[in-house]
């Protein structure tokens, strides 16, 4: 886009962007990204949400890592989420059967995302919880976060990390338990119910 300066018509200026990359959908996410449970495992989970901006709109462009630990706590050592075809280099997904702890899944259009995972179990002081990394546009660093699970409310008022927050911050962290047996955990990057980031050194 471009804006004419009608004091000098002749002259054509460039128009700053409307927006800040960098832009990861292009080339990051692969098929099966957000299906981390091994097919029929009795474990898996569904986590669902959205992502905002901090305006309160969702972000069709952004996308999440996720990493867990196996319902044992353990973290898993298995490669192979993203598996290629030797002859052409194109993505062949996971394998279904193996459990890596790790996927990638991009918002859609409404700034939805989902995922398949196994139940995380605890490890250590900490109660059970996904560990996410968001990436978006206007996003120069990414951003840390965690998803707890509801259920266990004695281990939720012991973890280090919870413990440290006053209850609305601490609720940003807490998934919510859905109808349909689904977690719901919505990202807000900047506003009113922002999100609780990490800072890792």
């Amino acid at each position: 886009m471009t804006k004419i300066d009608t004091s000098r018509p002749e002259t054509v200026l460039p128009t700053p962007s409307h927006t800040v990359g960098p832009f990861y959908g292009h080339a990051l996410p692969f098929p099966g990204g957000g299906n981390i449970a091994p097919v029929g495992h009795p474990d898996t989970i569904a986590v669902q949400g959205y992502v905002y901006d901090g305006e309160g709109d969702p972000l069709p462009d952004a996308f999440l890592e996720l990493w867990g630990p196996d319902p044992d706590g353990n973290l898993p050592t298995v490669d192979g989420s993203m598996r290629r075809d030797p002859a052409s280099g194109g993505f062949l997904g996971r394998n279904g059967v193996e459990f890596t702890g790790w996927g990638r899944v991009q918002t859609d259009a409404n700034g939805h995302w989902s995922a398949r995972t196994l139940r995380p179990g605890a490890r250590g002081q900490s109660a059970p919880y996904l560990s996410v990394c968001v990436f978006a546009r206007g996003l120069l660093v990414h951003l840390y976060t965690r998803i707890y699970l509801p259920g266990d409310e004695a281990a939720l008022a012991v973890d280090p990390l919870l413990a440290r927050l006053d209850a609305e911050r601490r609720d940003t962290l807490i998934a919510a338990r859905q109808g349909d047996g689904t977690y719901r955990f919505d990202i807000r990057l900047q506003g009113e119910g922002e999100t609780v980031f990490l800072e890792f050194q």
